[in-house]
């Protein structure tokens, strides 16, 4: 196998050499998604990413990757929101009056502000409320909203996102409060107080409210996967259905000596582990007594548990309290903790050591190195050291947003679907994310997002020049024969193809180094494209050929093209009506309904001249699409192009009539104004673009419509933005020449006249005096006097052309 070095977490430092357990195989667990909201570009991001890698070590090493991933479907994230929207709901249905919800609202809208936002009772001047609030949020927190800090030092964080979170909502609940629109914008806000006021009444012996949300969100999640081009994993697991595993898994690692009971909850003793001669926080020791970190991966349902010999231990069990779902265990009713599911879980698919485990760097601590910690635990023998669970840890590195990490919990985030539907396309994205080092954090912008756009517009357009070059060359596009060379720049170009491979090679190897992989890409397709506009020189269409079949084997790997299958041995982005059980009957009527219809309105014109005689009455594309029917060809392109060329052969003829045969106006308006709509609308609406070429057949390109017809309206928008402009111009010209006309119809006696800064005036009426008596000065009157020659000038041209005034 190839000598492969990988970023591995466990190793701090520069990449080290890649060795799985066994040779060709690789076993991989993924943490997957805590199914309680939509996923959001930070999770795209990370599962993008572990895509990529997973598809580089499948497809271009040849490894069998055993790729296992898990759902988080029992988590205080969850039991908080589902149990907030039933509360939520059942308040809803209670017959309050108007005056109830306004009071109930106005409690939950002061109860929020105090516990999120602490800084608008600092001055402790009035009681807040939706009168004073703006006011109030100004003076506490204007240097935030204004992108400031805290604490007015340093960038802002995640703090800063939070609290403008938490502004948000408060902002929308006092405009409830002003609008008296009851429960409509509060959510946020009542969701909380509900819960404080109500949690512990909830029944959970039926667990539907927090099954029906993460089955929910989980679909959600997988149909961005699909949207995404992300590899289904080859094993899901979920916590519901590993409950018994996992109370067993505890009961070992409490009999093991790891692990003690407290008040109903099970909790992991950090010294014991440790005085056993184990590691602990191996990924992030720098961390180990970071309170803040214990405390979220504990949860937030289960801060100030008592019973912990030490803060730092963990829970591997929680007891449920009343509001929260239960099942039985040794001791008590209650719930898995965080950390341990995926001990459990992964152990179950990959055994007691795996090659690699993955997630997003914000899990490294506490969740990652308390799994491998509880891990390690169990598997523990003491005459045997240390136990390795994991070889190789992969961390995503995490997006960011004006500096902070985009999250579910900070609301700072574009979800998958929203960004497909407005900002992205699936491979844009992708191709984001490869152009960034996996295991870097990534903060998109402007630039980021050009370069993308660059590079997918350089592949794209290669792939549709050289797929319309071998289809005009009539080169049946399925494969190329063995290339031997010896000189001239086609030689050239295909060393470079070999230098590209082993570059791309090298940069997969070092740590799966996409960017650099991106880059070996782009320039050997601006070599192909150098040199296939090299005009001095006949185009090896076989070298080009074979540089973008690898192209586009290397772009299937990278997982760009949605509609491709491994190996990838077609050419450009696969069509996505090439299936097996595609109609081609079906797939070809729009093309030959446009040809239909060109070829009768070419009748209609009544040309007799027989160079367009012979083309109406010689062609067949309906024979040579059968021909491609009967030979199996699923490919809508490929099935297309019978009538494609016909109708592109018919129009290049009109243009040869219009520039070699004479004919009559009416006529040639006719055939210039049918070749354009051929181009423009017929072809144009089908993803079809023809490039002219000077004596040579036009170029037959397949385009996306959407593309196609986007440009169209974008030159037409030109088109009439040239032409408001020129009208514009016109008629400010007519206005200047119209006020210069008018001035000049004035007699030159009588310019300065009705001007009230003069009183007194010369035979010419050139002024004299000025309004307060005064002799106009020198200077001045010399102004006077050329202005006034200027205009007695102007005003002969006047009388010259318009006659007396």
């Amino acid at each position: 196998m190839a000598s492969i070095q990988v970023h591995n977490s466990l190793r701090p430092g520069g990449p080290v050499p890649f060795i799985p357990r066994e040779e060709g195989k690789v076993s991989w667990y993924a943490c997957g998604p805590t199914t309680y909201d939509l996923s959001h570009l930070g999770h795209a991001r990370n599962y993008v990413s572990t895509d990529i890698i997973r598809r580089i070590l499948m497809h271009h090493f040849g490894f069998k990757v055993q790729f296992v991933m898990n759902y988080t479907d029992v988590d205080d994230k969850i039991i908080l929101k589902a149990r907030r929207k039933r509360l939520l709901d059942l308040e809803k249905e209670k017959p309050y009056t108007p005056e109830q919800i306004r009071d109930l609202v106005f409690k939950a809208f002061t109860a929020y502000a105090k516990s999120n936002l602490p800084l608008l009772q600092h001055d402790d001047s009035s009681p807040l409320d939706e009168n004073n609030y703006q006011e109030k949020r100004g003076a506490a927190y204007g240097a935030v909203l204004a992108g400031g800090t805290l604490s007015g030092e340093g960038r802002p964080s995640d703090s800063e996102a939070k609290a403008k979170m938490h502004i948000n909502n408060v902002d929308s609940a006092a405009q409830s409060l002003k609008n008296g629109a009851g429960f409509d914008g509060a959510e946020e806000v009542l969701l909380p107080y509900l819960d404080s006021l109500y949690k512990e009444t909830i029944d959970t012996s039926d667990q539907t409210m927090f099954t029906d949300l993460t089955q929910a969100m989980e679909k959600a999640f997988n149909d961005d996967m699909i949207a995404l081009n992300v590899l289904p994993p080859d094993a899901v697991t979920r916590v519901t259905e590993y409950v018994p595993q996992i109370v067993s898994f505890v009961e070992t690692i409490i009999q093991k000596g790891f692990a003690y009971e407290a008040n109903g909850s099970v909790y992991f003793d950090i010294a014991a582990f440790e005085k056993a001669g184990n590691t602990y926080a191996r990924l992030r020791p720098e961390s180990k007594n970071d309170k803040a970190l214990q405390e979220e991966g504990e949860g937030s349902l289960s801060k100030d548990a008592g019973g912990k010999k030490r803060s730092g231990d963990f829970a591997l069990w929680k007891k449920s309290k009343p509001g929260e779902p239960y099942w039985p265990s040794p001791w008590g009713a209650g719930r898995p903790g965080w950390h341990i599911e995926c001990s459990v879980m992964a152990s179950d698919k990959l055994g007691e050591q795996m090659d690699v485990h993955s997630g997003g760097i914000d899990l490294a601590f506490p969740h990652h190195d308390n799994e491998l910690a509880q891990s390690e635990a169990f598997f523990h023998q003491c005459d045997k050291g240390e136990h390795t669970w994991v070889n190789y840890f992969l961390h995503m590195g995490h997006l960011s947003i004006s500096g902070s990490k985009m999250s579910k919990s900070l609301k700072n985030f574009q979800t998958i679907q929203d960004a497909l539907a407005t900002t992205y396309t699936a491979r844009n994205m992708r191709i984001v994310f490869l152009m960034g080092r996996w295991n870097d954090g990534v903060e998109i912008s402007p630039d980021m997002r050009k370069q993308a756009d660059s590079w997918e517009t350089t592949v794209d357009n290669f792939f549709t020049n050289i797929k319309a070059k071998l289809s005009e060359s009539g080169n049946p596009v399925d494969g190329i024969k063995d290339l031997s060379l010896t000189e001239g720049p086609a030689k050239g170009l295909l060393d470079e193809l070999e230098q590209a491979k082993k570059d791309l090679n090298a940069a997969l190897s070092n740590s799966f180094d996409t960017p650099s992989a991106m880059q070996v890409i782009v320039r050997l397709v601006r070599d192909a494209n150098v040199y296939m506009n090299d005009r001095s020189v006949e185009t090896n269409l076989q070298v080009v050929e074979a540089i973008a079949r690898w192209v586009t084997k290397i772009v299937g790997i990278f997982g760009l093209d949605a509609g491709a299958q491994a190996p990838y041995d077609g050419l450009g982005w696969a069509s996505a009506g090439a299936e097996a059980n595609v109609d081609p009957q079906t797939a070809i009527k729009p093309y030959a309904a446009v040809y239909s219809a060109v070829k009768k309105e070419v009748q209609d014109l009544g040309l007799t001249e027989s160079p367009i005689q012979s083309l109406l009455a010689q062609q067949i594309p309906e024979a040579e699409f059968s021909e491609l029917e009967k030979a199996g060809e699923r490919d809508v392109e490929k099935l297309a192009l019978p009538y494609l060329r016909a109708t592109s052969r018919l129009r290049d003829e009109l243009r040869s009539l219009v520039s070699t045969v004479t004919l009559e106006p009416k006529t040639k308006q006719a055939v210039l104004a049918l070749s354009d709509r051929i181009r423009d609308y017929d072809l144009t609406d089908l993803g079809v673009q023809l490039d002219d070429q000077v004596d040579k057949p036009s170029l037959i390109k397949f385009v996306p419509a959407a593309k196609l017809i986007a440009a169209r309206e974008e030159k037409a928008a030109l088109l009439a933005e040239k032409a408001r402009q020129k009208e514009e111009a016109r008629k400010a010209k007519e206005k200047a020449e119209a006020e210069k006309w008018a001035k000049a119809k004035v007699p030159p006696q009588n310019l300065f006249k009705d001007d009230a800064k003069y009183q007194e005036f010369d035979a010419d009426g050139v002024p004299t005096k000025l309004a307060d008596g005064n002799e106009v000065p020198k200077s001045q009157a010399k102004k006077l006097k050329k202005e006034w020659e200027k205009h007695k000038k102007l005003h002969e041209e006047y009388l010259a052309k318009f006659g007396s005034a």
